[in-house]
């Protein structure tokens, strides 16, 4: 029987970040997982059906009650507007910083930490055109959304730290954001979230499967 949450994943991509927001939240959700390739006409990613559902043909999405959801900023706002009870996301009124950081980080900071490890630097006097002026504006403004001991929206955690946790997360895993102690200590207080736990958990079991079958 087919749920009224439907996540398409990999375990190896960023599917991860979806798959913590969905932890977070709490509610039953059905697993579909997908290959890079076109699944030998289904199961893929590229593959015809699926393309149908995210005619960017990656992942993550989700399915809820028939409504398509991509991007991961995305996945994470809608999810936390989907489930209130879970409490992920500020009051209306109140969603400021909410915003300002969960759009910050899949903007700027995607594209100035994706660009550095690409090898590609803004040439000088450009920075205005790229929108994210250098990499090290971008760190430095990423520093001061998670510095001190308050969430990204104060008290409160959110669907902008799951998402912007993430961020962190991969750039000091993967070495793509450097390693300073404010994003550390943001980094290793998500990684102490039972939610963050259950998706590792989760996902390195699959990966290990799948490393196992390949």
């Amino acid at each position: 029987m087919s749920l009224d949450l439907v996540f398409y994943t990999n375990p190896m991509s960023r599917g991860q970040i979806a798959r913590w927001m969905l932890e977070e939240v709490g509610e039953v959700y059905e697993t579909v997982i997908l290959d890079y390739g076109d699944g030998g006409g289904t199961g893929g990613m590229k593959s015809a059906d699926y393309l149908a559902i995210n005619p960017m043909g990656k992942v993550p999405t989700i399915v809820h009650r028939g409504r398509v959801v991509t991007e991961c900023a995305a996945v994470c706002a809608y999810l936390a507007d989907a489930f209130p009870a879970a409490n992920l996301a500020p009051p209306a009124d109140q969603r400021h910083d909410y915003y300002r950081w969960l759009f910050f980080a899949a903007g700027p900071v995607e594209a100035a930490v994706t660009n550095k490890a690409l090898g590609f630097v803004v040439p000088e006097g450009r920075e205005r055109t790229a929108g994210y002026g250098s990499f090290d504006d971008t760190i430095h403004a990423l520093e001061s959304a998670v510095s001190g001991d308050a969430w990204i929206c104060g008290d409160q955690f959110t669907a902008a730290d799951v998402y912007v946790g993430s961020q962190i997360d991969w750039g000091l895993s993967f070495k793509t954001m450097p390693a300073r102690p404010a994003l550390e200590t943001y980094a290793a207080r998500l990684r102490e979230r039972p939610a963050y736990r259950r998706q590792k958990e989760i996902d390195g079991a699959l990966i290990a499967e799948m490393q196992k079958k390949g």
